[in-house]
């Protein structure tokens, strides 16, 4: 069309001016310069659209790669977060076992010392009386003596005595003790003579031996037997709380180990348990902004593709006019 335009232009310039060149030589001269600037034209639009589509390759490289980086760490990111989510629950299941293992060693150890502090206390209880009883027993043995040596009515009311309750009884009458102590020593032989009952399986208030079995002369000897049983009993007792506190002591240093690892174990777990939630917090960050500029470089390639796509077009349009022109 253009071609057509210029070539009728021509024609009337040269009839207008017959006396100057040839007409056909302007023509194809006004062609000729008109092939050169569309040529000119035709090689700078190549030019331009080489380094376009050169810049559009590249461009397209570096996103491809942001891309396939970002995806990857995006894996590693959802990866790490799932991870310390497991830690973090395992961790909190294991503080809860721990933290009931302290607890329950806690209560171990709290009634374990009640017992003990109970224990102590009814032997504290028990051995003086025990003492008291050795000692009651030995001032009597020694105001007998004395006064069996002596002879007289207090060796005649002993003499008469059926048993030790009678001796006794009529010791307090001499002045020989206390009703206090001989109230003491009977509720000792009482005591024992249960026990002695208990052990023989004998009908209940049946005397025994050692109880009866002295009476006026032998009254001496019926209160040091009772005393040996006293002794035996305060020798008995003594080794029980010996035996009682070791345990104790033994079971309480088991226990207080145990709650010691327990709190250090404990300790470590909440250690490891602030980690994670620190490391899978800062995860959550680092994927949100990594996602971010993901959803952004997947975006810039499909409006790269779109450009280079319509100035491809568009070139290939104006090289095909260019062509016909």
């Amino acid at each position: 069309m253009k071609f057509a335009t210029v070539i009728a232009a021509g024609l009337v310039a040269t009839r207008a001016s017959a006396s100057q060149a040839s007409p056909i030589a302007k023509v194809v001269q006004m062609i000729s310069d008109f092939q050169a600037k569309v040529i000119k034209e035709g090689e700078e639009a190549q030019k331009l659209y080489s380094e376009f589509s050169e810049w559009c390759e590249d461009r397209n490289r570096e996103l491809a790669h942001q891309i396939k980086t970002g995806k990857a760490e995006v894996a590693t990111l959802k990866a790490t977060i799932a991870e310390q989510d497991a830690i973090i629950e395992t961790t909190n299941s294991k503080i809860e076992e721990v933290a009931e293992t302290i607890s329950t060693s806690e209560a171990e150890l709290k009634s374990a010392t009640a017992i003990r502090e109970k224990e102590h206390a009814d032997f504290t209880t028990e051995e003086k009386e025990l003492v008291d009883t050795v000692d009651m027993i030995q001032r009597a043995v020694g105001i007998l003596e004395r006064e069996l040596a002596k002879g007289g009515a207090a060796l005649l009311q002993l003499k008469n005595a059926a048993d030790l309750s009678q001796a006794l009884t009529a010791m307090v009458d001499a002045s020989m003790t206390s009703s206090a102590d001989a109230s003491k020593l009977q509720a000792f032989i009482q005591s024992n003579q249960r026990s002695a009952d208990a052990d023989e399986d004998a009908e209940p208030g049946a005397p025994t031996a050692a109880v009866y079995e002295g009476h006026s002369d032998n009254i001496v000897e019926t209160l040091k037997g009772l005393e040996e049983k006293a002794e035996a009993q305060l020798d008995e007792v003594r080794k029980t709380e010996t035996s009682n506190l070791h345990n104790y002591e033994m079971l309480k240093q088991s226990l207080e180990d145990g709650i010691k690892f327990a709190n250090q174990d404990l300790d470590k777990a909440k250690k490891t348990l602030a980690e994670s939630a620190e490391t899978k917090s800062t995860a959550e960050g680092d994927l949100q902004a990594t996602s971010k500029d993901l959803s952004a470089d997947i975006e810039s390639q499909s409006s790269l593709h779109t450009e280079c796509m319509t100035k491809a077009e568009d070139f290939e349009a104006e090289t095909k006019s260019r062509g016909e022109e």
